[in-house]
């Protein structure tokens, strides 16, 4: 005979698998600000250090292109360290505001 517990479902779970469908979107929102934010991030990222290094331009590219990637490695970390999905978004788009204003006072300035 079955106990009480097994008969009961918690209502949050799905029916295959185990996991609700609420821990699912947080993981693929997630995943999306990872990739996508990670992407925007590291881009801004980049463009803003090229400008702002005392190099040439092509020694300022490589290096900023090339230190880019740790900055997308960082964002990734963050999204996923993070408790909720909102604070993962937070942490990727301050520094992405962040960057482009840096790279707007650039523009401006030169």
């Amino acid at each position: 005979m079955e106990s009480v517990s097994s008969v009961r479902r918690n209502p949050g779970r799905a029916k295959r698998g185990g996991v609700s469908l609420r821990w699912r979107l947080a993981v693929a929102f997630r995943v999306l600000a990872a990739a996508v934010g990670g992407y925007l991030v590291a881009a801004l990222f980049s463009v803003c250090l090229a400008q702002w290094l005392p190099f040439t331009r092509a020694e300022s590219v490589v290096l900023a292109m090339t230190v880019s990637f740790l900055a997308w490695l960082l964002v990734a970390l963050w999204c996923f360290a993070c408790r909720s999905v909102v604070l993962a978004w937070f942490g990727v788009l301050l520094p992405a505001g962040v960057f482009a204003s840096l790279y707007g006072i650039g523009r401006w300035l030169s």
